[in-house]
């Protein structure tokens, strides 16, 4: 990052937009006088009449919370695990002054004891980052600093967080949005800094953001047999059912897409297929031969189908570069020798946007959307037969996003089944030949992308419709969504 200027103004938004690695989070977080290791701040940052950072490095000042809050991009590195979510709300209360449960009414969940007594682990992906943004919200802070906020969060969700957003801003609460999100930013905005490769290259107002390029689609499939199918499939958690008797057939060359809200069971519905939770009943075969769950399945049934999840970073060894990550599994699943799969993994990445010597680094030197590449990378590694998405583009940029469906796409002309779990219904209809709406974890409309977006049937995929052209100029106005669906686990 070299030469960045911006400001943060009392009661406006402004957004810093950039590719993936562009130098916005490094930028956020110099603001709370933080860095990352071998990094060294120059320049002048002052937060709220009080400086961070003089001439060569860090003060003593500590901003963080008391007037900075930083929701991190990942919320699942912001959330203790081993401590209930009410407790650690009251916490922060008691040390900032703040009402847990205005925050998380703020944070659009709801606010009875149940949800106050789950753990982190028992929310889905979008609801994670709903509750750490509650988390940020207790602190009362002056400035908001927001890292990528609608990952993982439906559209719908989408249009709640940006009346919030709003009103939040309307308070004399200055927000520093870090996004890729370009329809978000366009909503919220009030001043736009684009960043690429650590330099400012455009600021000013919204006319300054790029022009959104066409995504190129996965293709549609010709009829081939039946690959993987699931019968009468349920899941649940405890006592509570988070998925319905659900029935899916994806065919070798095809994608399935797979849309609904935060907590609809897409998630529990992906690791069911993938082996990964083990409380369901129904059945699940591969080639017509039953699959049973990952602990019990032979190393080709392990190779065949592999699950891309939504965050990515708890996933990866932080003691060792990630492209030795990724080569592991073609060491592991296809027994190539070490510079064989090292040398696929290092094409395979720069395929996808990651350079070799980026690559190299340990994951933590790796920003979100980087890293969530590198996790395709690895399971592509594997030559599945059937690989499931989930949420594999909420931190890229529209070119990462070209690159990852480009992928995607020969992958299909192969004959590699996808299953693709997204919050974009559009971008969802792009890649998929066949689209399926969850709600509290029932199937509640099944169809052709076409007709699901022309002329959906149920009042949910309505809602979806509505809300997925948040940012196009043919985007209606928030106050005229109905948006009375409360976020379901």
């Amino acid at each position: 990052m070299d030469g960045v200027s911006f400001e943060v103004v009392a009661g406006e938004i402004t957004a810093l937009v950039g590719a993936s690695g562009a130098g916005k989070t490094t930028a956020a977080l110099a603001l709370l006088g933080e860095c990352g290791e071998g990094v060294r701040l120059e320049g002048r940052v002052e937060v709220a009449g009080e400086v961070v950072v003089d001439g060569n490095g860090v003060t003593d000042v500590d901003v963080r919370g008391r007037v900075v809050a930083y929701l991190p991009q990942h919320p699942g590195s912001a959330l203790n695990p081993a401590r209930r979510i009410g407790a650690t709300l009251d916490e922060l209360g008691k040390l900032h002054g703040g009402d847990p449960v205005e925050a998380l009414r703020a944070a659009q969940l709801p606010t009875d004891n149940g949800i106050r007594k789950r753990f982190p682990h028992q929310f889905s992906g979008g609801q994670r980052q709903r509750v750490a943004l509650a988390q940020v919200l207790t602190c009362r802070p002056s400035v908001l600093v927001l890292d990528e906020p609608s990952t993982g969060l439906d559209s719908i969700t989408r249009l709640h967080l940006v009346r919030e957003l709003r009103e939040l801003a309307a308070t004399g609460l200055g927000i520093l949005l870090l996004s890729h999100d370009l329809g978000l930013v366009r909503a919220l905005a009030h001043r736009v800094v684009v960043l690429d490769a650590g330099h400012v290259i455009a600021s000013g107002g919204l006319d300054v953001l790029p022009a959104a390029p066409d995504l190129p689609g996965t293709g549609t499939s010709t009829a081939h047999q039946p690959l993987l199918k699931a019968m009468n499939l349920s899941a649940s958690v405890r006592r509570e059912l988070l998925l319905r008797q659900v029935d899916l057939i994806v065919r070798a060359g095809g994608c399935l897409g797979i849309v609904g809200r935060s907590g609809s069971g897409k998630t529990t519905l992906a690791r069911c297929l993938a082996g990964l939770h083990e409380r369901h009943t129904g059945t699940i075969h591969l080639d017509d031969t039953p699959l049973p769950v990952l602990r019990k399945r032979s190393r080709d049934q392990h190779r065949r189908v592999q699950y891309v999840w939504q965050e990515v970073r708890g996933s990866f060894d932080e003691r060792r570069p990630v492209d030795q990550q990724v080569a592991r599994t073609a060491e592991r699943l296809r027994a190539l020798a070490p510079h064989q799969a090292h040398a696929e993994a290092v094409a395979t990445l720069a395929r996808l946007g990651v350079a070799a010597i980026t690559a190299a680094r340990p994951p933590s030197r790796l920003s979100g959307g980087e890293l969530q590449r590198a996790a395709l990378a690895r399971a592509v590694l594997a030559n599945p037969d059937v690989l499931i998405c989930d949420e594999i583009t909420t931190a890229l940029d529209d070119r990462g996003t070209a690159l990852v469906l480009d992928l995607l796409g020969e992958l299909k002309a192969r004959g590699t089944a996808l299953i693709w779990i997204g919050h974009d219904l559009g971008l969802v209809a792009a890649v998929a030949d066949e689209v399926m709406v969850l709600d509290a974890g029932r199937v509640v409309e099944q169809g052709p992308p076409a007709t699901l977006t022309t002329a959906p049937r149920h009042d949910l995929t309505r809602q979806l419709v509505a809300a997925a052209r948040l940012g196009t100029p043919e985007s209606p106005p928030v106050a005229s969504i109905d948006l009375r669906s409360e976020p379901r686990r």
